[in-house]
């Protein structure tokens, strides 16, 4: 393959592990009720026994996705990782919060409480949401970076990325950037509920109290999500213009108005899996919210999040779209093209790639042998 072949490729991989990260964080949205019940309760522990199985598979899924980026995206990967420290690190101590809180809730001489571990779970599904969100906006709202591939010469100071000196926090209350945070937490939350419907359908009271949480959560994320949509439809972002170079690099940018708009138009696979994924998320929570006692919900709501964060990433990344824009200097935005691995490195890694989909099948399966092990 070509190395603009293995560039699109790669950022297709991308994203996908994000789609799935996404729908993934349920296990997140979940944690967020623990609070809200007695510590002691069977509501506590129908949840932390539907959540406790499936943790594990959310951080992987974050750890594979970095990890794709480190192998295929490496200057995405210094410039945001190493340039947004705080927003990065934030995202760790929660997401270690979450694995300390598992493994010593229950344990014997539980010096600190259930109740404490609780919080710290809540920490992890609240915070942790709401920050990756972040984390992805900044994709289409751009941040503040420079770059200069230069400075890798300078024995004193090679430093390609230079952030802005807050390392993050600026993108953390930028409120643009806030709008997808929390409809990524209130998203998670709707389908936390879904998927507690499902998977704990025998018992009335608990089925009932979250089909009322699918209605409350989801009612949330819709204002979130739209207003995102809308801001993103109408937002001005850059378009790469190219030098005719046999490389194919792009050379500059300019501003297009409304670019995403015009991009989904233009891209008609993220048009139709944007609206699909709409249409499917709604239909889940609207017949789970309303029927007497409807179970399938999550897997409608699922597929359909991961329909539509697929269109996400393709707007962002495709047909000539910065997908890292630089707010300092536009010149320093980053591409699928201008980010990337080398063209050894990018087939070295197709091919390692070739076992996503087993281990995909293994994911799916290990799902499949808990829930079984949960529902005796």
């Amino acid at each position: 393959m070509e190395l603009e072949s293995l560039q699109i490729y790669w950022w297709l991989l991308i994203s996908v592990l994000g789609a799935l990260l996404v729908f993934l964080l349920f296990v997140q949205g979940g944690q967020t009720f623990l609070l809200g019940v007695s510590d002691s309760s069977e509501s506590s522990r129908r949840m932390i026994s539907s959540f406790g199985h499936k943790w594990e598979l959310t951080f992987t899924t974050l750890v594979v996705f970095g990890g794709a980026f480190f192998a295929s995206f490496p200057l995405f990967y210094s410039t945001s990782f190493g340039g947004a420290y705080w927003l990065w690190m934030l995202i760790l101590i929660s997401f270690v919060l979450q694995a300390v809180s598992y493994e010593f809730r229950s344990k014997p001489g539980n010096i600190f409480g259930t109740r404490t571990y609780d919080t710290f779970l809540f920490i992890n599904g609240s915070v942790g949401c709401i920050l990756l969100g972040v984390a992805v906006a900044m994709f289409f709202f751009g941040a503040e970076f420079t770059v200069s591939k230069g400075n890798i010469l300078d024995t004193g100071a090679p430093v390609i990325s230079v952030w802005a000196p807050t390392h993050g926090f600026e993108a953390i209350f930028y409120w643009k950037n806030l709008v997808l945070g929390f409809a990524v937490l209130f998203l998670a939350r709707t389908q936390a509920a879904l998927y507690l419907m499902n998977n704990n359908p025998q018992d009335d009271a608990f089925f009932k109290a979250n089909r009322k949480r699918v209605f409350v959560n989801a009612l949330v994320f819709l204002v979130f999500f739209l207003t995102f949509v809308g801001l993103l439809l109408s937002t001005a972002s850059l378009q790469t213009t190219f030098d005719g170079s046999i490389d194919g690099r792009p050379s500059s940018f300019e501003l297009r108005e409304f670019k995403y708009f015009f991009n989904l138009i233009e891209l008609p696979c993220a048009l139709v899996a944007f609206l699909a994924g709409v249409v499917m998320v709604l239909y889940g929570i609207i017949r789970s919210a309303f029927a007497l006692h409807y179970t399938k919900g999550i897997w409608w709501s699922g597929t359909g999040t991961v329909l539509v964060v697929l269109a996400l990433f393709w707007i962002a990344g495709y047909n000539n779209t910065p997908y890292y824009p630089s707010l300092t200097d536009p010149s320093s935005s980053l591409t699928i093209f201008n980010s990337s691995s080398s063209l050894f490195t990018l087939t070295c890694m197709s091919w390692v790639s070739v076992i996503i989909p087993f281990v995909v099948a293994y994911i799916a399966y290990a799902w499949y042998a808990m829930d079984r092990k949960h529902s005796r």
